[in-house]
């Protein structure tokens, strides 16, 4: 059920940049609720899918009011499978990256015990990706946590950590049957990569920085396929959002671009589970 939504206004500014326009925080009478790390929106942006770190898939519609979100109904918790259709158990839930080709193939990326997946439908059993060398030895809960995918069905997976302060985000690519890690963006900061989505030739990056007691910082920058220079689209204050973890891309009727990013709570009381909406503001 929804429990609050806020609307901000629209400002015009001289660089194309992503403007708050809605927030919604909600809940389920579930105690498997919770841990949003992913999010895919339907081409209509009326329904969306999400993934649990427990290992679980979330879905649901998504209300609106003359074109804003607004809240969210029908939301349904379902078990994440193993390759032999049992749920998955201990080292192998953390499901944190999400992607849905257009033909409606599901691949989902996991930390802990590092991979991605593949399935047709929520209800088939998956199978193993092949796997890059480097996945052996990424940082433990620190993996694959951002899964995107492009129209012609090429798979993009960053790391949540680089390894060092200085040291780009690899970007690994499946394509032809392989993944190759020919392209890297830029660190900035202490940020960490969270989420990421292909739209029309951009790789949208959501990035979060955990700053104590005053919260958690996030932010959405994007790259041309296969460019290192990027543009920063948004960039919220400490405490602004909960924690954002999972990103999507969508165009809306009136051909405007639209970004939604869903928080994982943790599993805490102090935290909460929400979906933040923008809209893309071109330069002027």
């Amino acid at each position: 059920m929804m429990l609050a939504a806020g609307f901000w206004g629209q400002t015009a500014l001289a660089q194309p940049r992503l403007q708050p326009v809605a927030t919604v925080v909600f809940s389920m009478d579930d105690p498997r609720f919770g841990g949003l790390s992913s999010i895919e929106v339907m081409p209509d942006g009326q329904s969306f899918m999400a993934t649990s770190d427990q290992g679980r898939y979330l879905r649901g519609q998504l209300q609106r009011e003359a074109g804003r979100l607004a809240g969210v109904t029908g939301l349904r918790l379902t078990d994440l499978l193993d390759s032999k259709g049992a749920p998955l158990e201990s080292y192998h839930v953390d499901a944190e990256g999400l992607a849905i080709s257009d033909s409606g193939e599901i691949y989902i990326s996991y930390e802990a015990n590092h991979r991605v997946m593949r399935q047709t439908s929520p209800e088939a059993l998956p199978s193993f990706m092949p796997k890059h060398p480097d996945f052996r030895s990424l940082i433990n809960n620190s993996g694959l946590e951002a899964l995107a995918i492009d129209e012609h069905d090429v798979l993009y997976a960053i790391p949540e950590r680089s390894g060092e302060l200085e040291r780009p985000f690899p970007v690994y690519r499946f394509m032809d049957g392989a993944w190759n890690r020919d392209w890297e963006i830029p660190r900035i900061g202490d940020f960490l990569v969270v989420g990421a989505d292909v739209f029309e030739g951009w790789l949208y990056v959501l990035e979060r920085d955990f700053t104590g007691f005053g919260g958690f910082s996030s932010r959405i920058r994007r790259f041309q396929i296969g460019a290192s220079a990027g543009e920063l689209l948004f960039e919220s204050e400490a405490g602004q959002f909960d924690n954002l973890e999972g990103v999507a891309v969508w165009k809306a009727p009136d051909g405007g671009i639209r970004v939604l990013a869903i928080s994982d709570d943790n599993f805490l009381f102090l935290q909460k589970t929400e979906i933040v909406e923008f809209e893309l503001v071109e330069s002027h």
